[in-house]
Formats: structure tokens, C-alpha cells, sequence
């Protein structure tokens, strides 16, 4: 077998969750907010499931999900339609502008890491559901914070967000890396992984920050112990099932990422995944890095 790209040139990686907005609770508040206005109780768990696509997808997602579409009915009389979709999209955007403003905090540790990879050399781009107007303002937030990239890519400003890879491959475009087994995406939703896998290029899961654990800073840390690890070994095994070729709790692990993908990159491609056995669930024992910081 002919050997693989074994440094990685570009780490793509999604925002709220991942860098910013521990817990990715704007775009769920959001949602909710978004639903309650038009007498329908979505709750956040809904709210989450669709979460890392285009947001006016999202909310395609969410009409379709039967409670939801029959609280719809219940109140409309019939069965929402592509004019519903559009009009309560146009509603959502400064319902989610608005919320972005309060949840807008760099993860803790996101800065310096994302300056140490671009300071070795490695370009970070980032990709997102928000479109362009919401995104310059998360960027130009976090960069007062110390948080800035190479390129940044919307899920409106390609054919398709995710699970779609356009934006993907559009941040490999403007940052010059191929191939894409020197490429790694990370982000906190299922979502992230499917358009890491539909790319082929190392992907990696972020179970801590993100939106399956779903709680800020401090409620993170105010859980018990045993159900916080209980939760993270949840997600860590979602995450792997979905396709991760590897899951940390925060991107201040990326480091483990880098490392993993530099000692099985000479021998797979990051589509190798049934193949090179990298998660075999009855074997599989979380690392220590679940867990870091307390658990």
C-alpha cells in the first residue's frame, strides 16, 4: 500500500461547541426560542439533533420530527410547508443574532491552541451553520479574545452545509492543502463527522465543549463526577460510531489527534475506516483523556 501524507497540514474545525460557546448553547436556545414563539414546545434535546447543519435545514429537521409536526398541525390546521420554512428561517436569524452576542466566550485553552498549530505552521479554517453575518460576529468577537484563523467558510456560501463536505473542501482550496489525508476536521456534532467522512480526511470528535454533552462551563463542572464520565462515555462511543477516527473532550487535546493520525497516516487513508479497525467497540477502552481536567 502506497504510503499516506502522515503531517497534517490544516485542521478545519467547527465553532460553537469546538472554539467558542462551551457547551454550543446560543443555536439551541435559539431553536427553542424559535418554536415557543409560534406556540410549538421544542425542547433542547430537538433542538440539538440536527445541530452542525445549515441552520434553515435544521429547522427542515425540525418541522419533520413527528411531535413537532403534530404540535404544528394541532395549531396551523395543516401541515407546515416550504413558505412556513422560509418565513420562520427569516425569524430565526435575529432570534440567533441576538443570543450570539451572550454566548460568544472563547473555550477555555481554544486560543492558544489554535495560535500554536498556526504558529508551527499548520493553517486553521473554520466552518460553521451560521451564515456570514452571524459568523463575522462570533470571529470578530473571539478575535478581541485572542481566537482568530486563516479562512473561515458558511454553510451559506457553499451548494450544501453538512453533512455535505463543499465547506470542507473549500477551506482546502483557500488554504492550499491537499491531500486530504493531510487535512483534519474536528467539531462537537454528528453532523462534523459525516461531512469529515463524505471529505475523507481525518475526523475527529469533541465530546466535552460540545453540543451532545450541551452544558456550559460551570454546569459541566458542577456534575457529579460519575455522571459526568457516565455522559462523556456516551458521547465518546456516539462519536466513534458515527465515524471518528478518534474523540478528545476539548480542542486543547488536539495534540492526541495530531499524534494519532501521524502513526496510522503511513499506513491508511482516513477513508480506511472499516478496514484499518481503528474503534472496535468490544475492545475499545477510553483513553485518558476522557476525563482530563477532573473526571
Amino acid at each position: 500500500m502506497a504510503e499516506h501524507s502522515r503531517a497534517i497540514s490544516l485542521v478545519v474545525c467547527d465553532l460553537a461547541g469546538t472554539v467558542v460557546d462551551h457547551g454550543s448553547r446560543a443555536p439551541a436556545a435559539a431553536f427553542v426560542e424559535l418554536f415557543a414563539r409560534h406556540g410549538i414546545i421544542a425542547t433542547e434535546a430537538q433542538a440539538r439533533e440536527p445541530m452542525g447543519m445549515h441552520k434553515r435545514d435544521h429547522i427542515e429537521r425540525m418541522l419533520s420530527m413527528p411531535e413537532l409536526a403534530r404540535q404544528w398541525e394541532k395549531i396551523h390546521g395543516q401541515r407546515w410547508n416550504v413558505a412556513d420554512l422560509d418565513s420562520l428561517f427569516a425569524e430565526f436569524i435575529p432570534i440567533q443574532t441576538t443570543l450570539l452576542e451572550a454566548h460568544a466566550d472563547v473555550i477555555a485553552g481554544a486560543a492558544e491552541t489554535v495560535a500554536g498549530l498556526r504558529a508551527r505552521g499548520i493553517k486553521v479554517a473554520v466552518t460553521t451553520g451560521y451564515n456570514r453575518p452571524m459568523t463575522d460576529l462570533v470571529l470578530e468577537t473571539a478575535a478581541h479574545q485572542g481566537l482568530a484563523f486563516d479562512f473561515s467558510i458558511c454553510a451559506a456560501e457553499v451548494p450544501a452545509g453538512r453533512p455535505a463536505p463543499w465547506m470542507i473542501f473549500r477551506c482546502m482550496e483557500a488554504t492550499g492543502a491537499y491531500p486530504p489525508s493531510a487535512v483534519l476536521n474536528i467539531g462537537d456534532t454528528i453532523a462534523d463527522i459525516e461531512s469529515g467522512i463524505n471529505a475523507e480526511v481525518w475526523t475527529a470528535g469533541i465530546a466535552l465543549t460540545g453540543n451532545l454533552l450541551g452544558l456550559s462551563h460551570r454546569d459541566t463542572w458542577a456534575l457529579p463526577e460519575g455522571q459526568r464520565k457516565a455522559h462523556l462515555v456516551s458521547i465518546y462511543e456516539r462519536m466513534y460510531e458515527a465515524g471518528a477516527h478518534k474523540v478528545i473532550d476539548s480542542i486543547t487535546d488536539i495534540e492526541s489527534v495530531i499524534s494519532f493520525v501521524a502513526n496510522a497516516g503511513a499506513k491508511r487513508h482516513p477513508s480506511d475506516r472499516r478496514e484499518s479497525h481503528l474503534y472496535d467497540a468490544r475492545i475499545h477502552e477510553f483513553p485518558p483523556a476522557v476525563g482530563r481536567g477532573g473526571i
